[in-house]
């Protein structure tokens, strides 16, 4: 059923600070609206139950890639297209690239905001498995102030998150300390493009010799939020990738990887797909190492 627009208000505080101040008197009545390109969609069939939108997308606060030795920090107002046009982004975080390149359309992507993707905290978005596998940090801000925490801990279960009523995601930032790592990004769903993930894996590996010094890895539609899957991690940590172990070490983080994942059934796939295919991806990953 549609929504009658009539019975929606839309204000745009011309700053950040405005907007902040009116979110803190009225905590919880105000939705914040950037790029729109999931609330509209909620709207039309009727499913936005909160009748006040706060528009934030003229906000040029929020809208920054600013790239310093230690981070890339990214606002996010900062738009998909922003994100793929970022040569430093491109160098340093190709797994971000490529994830932002799966969202929707050229349209979209210049609408859709990395904040919204992530606030939306849909356990089948684009770009947290590229963000958990990273280490990415996430700081949230309010008139009260700022807070910063570790993005794996900011989606609680599904489409819930640690925000605050009163509070907006101001930014993400991204180490920039895997120049010597093997990098992985696969996802799979319907069709080739302008499709939601069945399953989504992103991985990065640093090896030492024929062995896993360090591995990190983040997916999409396992478990009913965005998962960092630390079990595989650590069961993997210091296994061999050298041809005669390969076998030995795929079964140890196929077997870890089911061990941690509640995997979910929905209207896309079913959770026995989900994971024979999650662990498929680590299979594929783990194997390009030994090359």
């Amino acid at each position: 059923m549609r929504s009658d627009v009539a019975q929606f208000d839309l204000s745009a505080p011309a700053t950040l600070d405005a907007v902040l101040t009116q979110l803190a008197a009225e905590p919880g009545k105000h939705t914040p609206l950037a790029g729109g390109t999931e609330l509209m969609v909620a709207l039309n069939t009727g499913r936005l139950t909160q009748h006040s939108l706060l528009s934030i997308q003229h906000l040029k606060e929020l809208r920054f890639i600013r790239v310093q030795p230690d981070a890339i920090h990214i606002g996010s107002g900062a738009t998909f297209t922003n994100i793929r046009n970022s040569a430093e982004i491109a160098a340093d975080l190709p797994l971000l690239i490529e994830s932002a390149s799966w969202t929707g359309t050229i349209a979209n992507q210049n609408r859709a905001t990395l904040g919204g993707n992530i606030c939306n905290a849909s356990p089948a978005a684009d770009t947290p498995p590229a963000l958990l596998a990273y280490g990415a940090s996430i700081t949230l801000i309010s008139a009260a102030g700022t807070r910063t925490l570790p993005y794996t801990e900011f989606h609680l279960s599904y489409k819930k998150t640690v925000l605050r009523p009163d509070e907006l995601v101001h930014s993400v930032s991204v180490p920039r300390d895997f120049s010597d790592y093997r990098q992985y990004i696969r996802k799979v769903g319907t069709r080739n493009a302008l499709a939601i993930s069945k399953i989504a894996l992103a991985a990065l590996a640093k090896l030492d010799g024929d062995h896993i010094a360090d591995i990190r890895m983040g997916a999409a539609s396992l478990t009913d939020r965005p998962l960092r899957c630390s079990a595989a991690e650590a069961t993997l940590l210091g296994k061999s990738v050298d041809a005669k172990d390969m076998d030995a070490t795929v079964r140890a983080g196929r077997a870890a990887l089911a061990s941690e994942t509640h995997t979910i059934d929905d209207i896309r796939s079913t959770a026995k797909y989900r994971s024979a295919v999650a662990g498929n991806l680590l299979e594929e990953f783990l194997r390009s190492l030994a090359s």
